[in-house]
Parts: structure tokens; sequence; C-alpha cells
């Protein structure tokens, strides 16, 4: 699973301290929430490494998003394998995966629809960054299902359908607890394919 627990690296370099901080400080309290000084301070270093190694928190806000991308791309191939997932065999393995992920206690959504969402416009870099994440995802979707002139579409529905869930389930954890959107999702994934 997906972790975001507090993250101990003490014994790790100075940039890996400071990302591994910044994730799990964007992710949990959000983006311009989480100032640089608070970073640096968990991170236990000094401002002239911080600057060192990330010149300005939108240079950190992009690594941040890079290294949720690789992180979640991941435990998501990861997940749908432990959950049956075969080429072409069908999108009920996204279902389990999902609960999975909504169930972690320390589920705050989708890294990249809250960032675009928070930033909006202000970084287009970024924005393509979440873009980018997406489409990775569609990619991996669509390798569940049968090789297929539809195939992509399918796919695009899908994952619109799950970031719809994923929405939900941050905005009504109960909705992911009684498996309320999971069975909305269900049922439209069943119909597309």
């Amino acid at each position: 699973m997906i972790s975001n627990a507090p993250t101990d690296f003490s014994k790790r370099p100075a940039r890996e301290k400071i990302l591994l901080t910044a994730h799990d400080l964007f992710y949990r309290d959000g983006i311009r929430a989480t100032g640089i000084d608070k970073i640096i301070a968990e991170a236990g270093v000094t401002k002239v490494t911080f600057y060192r190694h990330f010149p300005s928190k939108n240079d950190l806000i992009r690594a941040f998003l890079e290294y949720r991308h690789r992180r979640w791309m991941d435990w998501f191939i990861n997940a749908l394998q432990r959950h049956g997932a075969q080429p072409g065999g069908g999108l009920a393995p996204l279902i389990p995966a999902l609960e999975e992920w909504f169930r972690n206690p320390a589920y705050r959504g989708c890294a990249f629809i809250n960032t675009v969402a928070e930033l909006g416009g202000t970084l287009p870099d970024v924005v393509e960054i979440c873009r980018s994440h997406k489409q990775d995802m569609v990619e991996v979707i669509a390798g569940l299902l049968s090789d297929n002139e539809s195939r992509l579409r399918i796919a695009n529905a899908a994952a619109i359908a799950i970031d719809g869930a994923i929405v939900r389930a941050q905005l009504e954890p109960q909705a992911a607890d009684d498996k309320g959107s999971l069975k909305s999702l269900a049922l439209l994934l069943a119909a597309l394919g």
C-alpha cells in the first residue's frame, strides 16, 4: 500500500531528506500551507543546504510531483497485479486496488488533482506534470482492456470516473468507508468493459 506515514530518513542524503519531508507535508497539508521554513526544520537541514538542492519552492514542487508520480505509479501497477490484473483481463482489479488506497488512514486524495486545484495555472509546467501523470494512468488502465479501436476511449472514460471517485472519497470519507463511491465506480466500470 502506498504509505503516507512520516518517513524516517535520518541517514539519507540531504536532498532526499528535503524531498521526502516535502512529499509528506505537501500531501498532508497542501503546497501553499507548507512553507519552506517548515520543510527545512522538519528535514533537519540548513537553509543553505535547502537552496543548494532546490533554488526555489517551485523547483521543490516539481521534484515532489515527479517523485509522487513514480511512487504512486509503482504502487498502482503492483496493486492491480495483487488484485488479479492481466493484459486484456478487464477493469475489475481497479476497484480493490482503489479500495486499498482509499482506506489508507493518510488518504488525502490525488496529489495531482490537489496540486492543480491549489495552484491552478500559476505554474504551467506543474500542470503539464500532472497531465502527464494522468496520461500514464490511462495507459495502465488501457492495458487492462482488450486490444481494439475503442480501448483508449474506454480507458479515458474509466480514468475520468476514477478521478471522480477519488475526489468523492476525499470529500466524503464515509462514502469510501461504506464503499459508496466504489460501488458507483464498479457499476460504471462494468458498463465500460
